[in-house]
């Protein structure tokens, strides 16, 4: 290829880089004045493959794998295992295992085999992006990117399964239990990491089709066309429409999503791809019960009753259930908007044959929330008093000083976000390659809640969207309960470097440097100037930046072609929530202007950081393969959310140590020809290593318990056949009791859920009609009851009673509230490729 033709489809990825910077700089820019994986590895590796992080990187241990022959590969499960050689921890889910589970499921019930991950879902369909942790750290403390780009909240760095793509275009999911590589574009993990990618497009072109149909109404329809090579070029497009009832209570779920990619291989060393996830989603939310709501009632969810004249009861989801005739557990005003898509290139290019170039330009967006609803007073007055309305919102036909009636609220935020991460790979000799780079991002979020008005005689939100008519004060200004604006700038450079003494010895190395900056605004009841002074606005600018050095190491020990040992150490550093600067700074604020004696508050805004071990064996042979590591990590700083109460506000703090120790270990072994079984198993202790100093709400007794949502013993079984064209698995998935509240007052128990899945590739119908299957998935065989996951951990549940800390001070209680399992489900799909 022309070296002039190298360079202008480097510039051109470059190019769509500071595209994306500059559209939202302007955009930015403007909302502010209206507002005043990669994963490791040298040579040219592409994002469209993670399904290995890789410490064999140097040019001489490429040409011996490029040459290496091998009979019959290593027995891995069916799917649920992948040979690895890092020296640290790492599991891989493969296409083969994906495709056999859920149809629209999402890559965190992928992943639920993976030792050290613990997953949970509101429901089976994957409609509900369901919660996850790994080795004790949550979602949002586990850094995860698809096709390379970051899609952790660029705030709270939560991470929404649901949004990003079908399973039918997923690749290998990788994780990395312990933490991620230096050179991943992530800097919201102080645990370990998730990648995937999204499969790369066919050389020939056609339709491929699937119909989905279950229980709970559930039905799903996807279709990708296929464009094939179109010269250097080839592509995908996909469609699905997900939609199922909430099966617990009253309501629905809607998603749509297009994803697409395109690949154009400039030559057999160049190329660069384009990827595409758009989501758009409508769907009733599930309540989570306490321990006593599920006891009364096992399908306690939000009442499809409304009352006429309304009766309005408590605001407060802890009064509702199935049938209370409060109106603000209506399910229609319980309900998740939510629009997004992500844009992203990769570029890989050779320089030469010692030097290799990787660019990812990214683009994401969002915008929508969570909704519920409020109490609003009737006003004709002209003072800017919060949730006074000048509507009729009972119904009565009159508009009466202090008449009563529900206000739809959506807490909504709207997110742009523009980054790149440019690295280059180089060979110095044959036994050593070094990979550094840089990443940059500045997303900006907006977040606020807004009211809208219900319809007195239905029920039903004017918008559930949050856009037309929200309620206004007297002086046209829009009412909200805060606004809030985050601008966070990361910039990161890193380096790592392999070396290979031997064939036997691998050596790794790295270090990044994490800078970022967040700043913006936060008001509470912005615009209110009259009535309680907690409920008048207050708040104000914030600002802070943080940078640190995460550095790794990890070396592996290859005795023969069976047995490989490594030993390797990470260290993860997390940037606050925008939330701990912006609503500690808010209550900071309030407090200053109204202090109360006795009663004091200080924001907690450290960041989180972690150090990580791991010391493990892999074994590899044609029958039987087998994973075990050994780990500990020291984790500081961890952010929690807990409640001011002179104003009123959420608030953070943080737990100041936790140590996690543990084992995680799995496992294959071919039976025969058909017979396959896995098995993975996991040990974690998770303690906290001291006490947390709330400030005014008192100092809770948590030094030597158990993070919540951590169970001290979980394991996964699978018994998997393969004949011909036939399929089937049936699977355990076992985890133990977990605690519900940091102070471990209240415990649930733990449980066994059993899923099957089987399918059958039909022969071909004719030369157009190629490909035809059927699969059948049946969940939680035995129609089990159990919780799932703590979806609130107070410090205290409120089971605990009235208790005291050591100065005194009454500790404040709350309940903690669950997922629960899903009761049986059934799905069956039928698929067929046209050409």
């Amino acid at each position: 290829m022309k070296r002039a033709y190298l360079y202008a489809s480097i510039a051109l990825s470059l190019g769509l880089a500071s595209s994306m910077a500059l559209a939202q700089d302007t955009t930015g820019n403007n909302q502010s004045a209206q507002g005043t994986a990669q994963q490791g590895g040298g040579g040219q590796s592409s994002v469209s493959s993670t399904s290995k992080v890789s410490a064999v990187a140097t040019k001489r241990a490429r040409e011996l794998q490029a040459v290496q022959v091998t009979a019959t590969a290593p027995a891995l499960g069916g799917g649920l295992m992948s040979e690895q050689d890092a020296p640290k921890a790492v599991s891989t889910i493969t296409r083969e295992a994906i495709q056999q589970g859920a149809p629209g499921g999402t890559f965190a019930q992928a992943i639920e085999s993976i030792p050290g991950v613990f997953t949970s879902t509101d429901d089976y369909t994957g409609l509900n992006d369901g919660d996850y942790s790994i080795r004790g750290f949550t979602s949002d403390e586990v850094g995860t990117t698809v096709n390379g780009a970051p899609i952790n909240d660029s705030g709270n760095y939560r991470v929404y399964a649901t949004e990003y793509g079908d399973a039918e275009n997923m690749g290998d999911i990788t994780v990395q239990q312990g933490w991620p590589d230096v050179d991943q574009p992530i800097s919201g993990a102080a645990g370990g990491s998730i990648g995937w990618a999204t499969i790369d497009p066919s050389h020939t072109g056609g339709v491929d089709l699937s119909q989905t149909f279950g229980s709970n109404s559930y039905h799903r329809t996807f279709v990708r066309l296929n464009t094939g090579d179109m010269g250097p070029v080839r592509s995908w497009v996909s469609y699905s429409n997900n939609e199922a009832s909430i099966w617990d209570g009253p309501g629905k779920q809607k998603v749509t999503k297009v994803d697409g990619k395109l690949l154009w291989t400039i030559d057999d060393r160049n190329s660069i791809s384009f990827s595409l996830q758009y989501n758009r989603e409508v769907k009733n939310s599930y309540m989570h019960p306490t321990k006593q709501q599920a006891a009364r009632d096992y399908e306690y969810n939000y009442s499809n009753v409304w009352t006429t004249p309304e009766n309005l009861g408590s605001t407060s989801t802890s009064s509702c259930g199935p049938n209370v005739s409060y109106n603000a557990c209506y399910y229609k005003l319980h309900v998740n908007p939510y629009t997004s898509w992500m844009a992203s290139a990769d570029g890989e290019f050779t320089l030469s044959d010692s030097l290799h170039l990787s660019v990812v330009p990214y683009f994401q967006y969002g915008s929508g929330g969570g909704s519920g609803a409020t109490t609003g007073y009737e006003s004709t007055y002209s003072d800017n008093e919060y949730l006074d309305v000048n509507a009729d919102l009972n119904g009565d036909g009159m508009i009466k000083n202090g008449s009563k009636g529900l206000v739809y609220s959506l807490s909504q935020n709207f997110t742009y976000r523009p980054g790149v991460i440019a690295k280059l790979s180089q060979d110095i000799g044959s036994n050593d390659t070094l990979v550094y780079g840089v990443w940059w991002e500045r997303p900006r979020e907006q977040q606020d809640e807004v009211f809208s008005l219900v319809d007195p005689a239905t029920g039903t939100p004017s918008d559930i969207w949050g856009q037309t008519d929200v309620i206004r004060y007297p002086d046209g200004d829009i009412q909200k309960a805060y606004g809030e604006y985050t601008t966070t700038t990361t910039e990161k450079a890193f380096a790592t470097n392999t070396w290979t003494p031997s064939d036997k010895w691998t050596v790794t190395a790295g270090l990044a440097y994490i800078w970022a900056k967040r700043q913006g605004y936060d008001f509470e009841y912005p615009g209110a100037d009259y009535g309680p002074y907690y409920k008048q606005q207050f708040g104000g600018p914030f600002e802070a930046t943080y940078h640190d050095w995460s550095p790794t190491a990890g070396v592996k020990f290859q005795a023969n072609d069976e047995n490989q040992f490594y030993f390797g150490v990470g260290r993860t550093f997390r940037t606050p929530v925008n939330g701990a600067l912006a609503q500690n700074g808010a209550a900071d604020d309030l407090n200053a202007a109204h202090p109360d004696p006795g009663y004091s508050f200080s924001a907690v805004n450290k960041p989180e950081t972690a150090t990580s071990a791991d010391l493990g064996w892999r074994f590899y042979t044609t029958r039987v393969s087998a994973s075990i590591d050994a780990y500990a990590a020291n984790f500081h700083n961890k952010q929690v959310s807990g409640y001011d109460e002179n104003s009123g506000q959420t608030v953070y703090t943080n737990l100041p140590s936790v140590h996690m120790r543990g084992l995680n270990g799995e496992a294959s072994i071919r039976l025969n020809r058909q017979f396959t079984l896995y098995g993975s198993y996991t040990y974690t202790v998770a303690r906290q290593q001291s006490d947390v100093n709330t400030g005014g709400d008192g100092i809770y007794y948590t030094s030597g318990k158990t993070l919540t949502n951590t169970p001290r013993n979980a394991a996964y079984l699978r018994l998997g056949y393969k004949q011909g064209p036939l399929w089937a698995s049936l699977s355990a998935k076992y985890r133990g009791a977990v605690w519900g509240d940091w102070s471990n007052t209240e415990q649930v128990g733990g449980y066994t859920m059993f899923n099957l899945s089987a399918g059958y590739h039909l022969p071909d119908f004719s030369a157009d009609f190629t490909k035809p299957f059927i699969k059948f998935n049946v969940f939680n065989l035995t129609d089990h009851r159990a919780f799932t996951w703590a979806s609130s951990s107070p410090f205290l549940a409120s089971s605990a009673g009235s208790e005291y800390d050591v100065n005194g001070t009454k500790l404040y209680a709350s309940p903690a509230t669950y997922s629960i399992l899903q009761d049986r489900t059934y799905m069956i799909t039928f698929g067929v490729s046209i050409n």
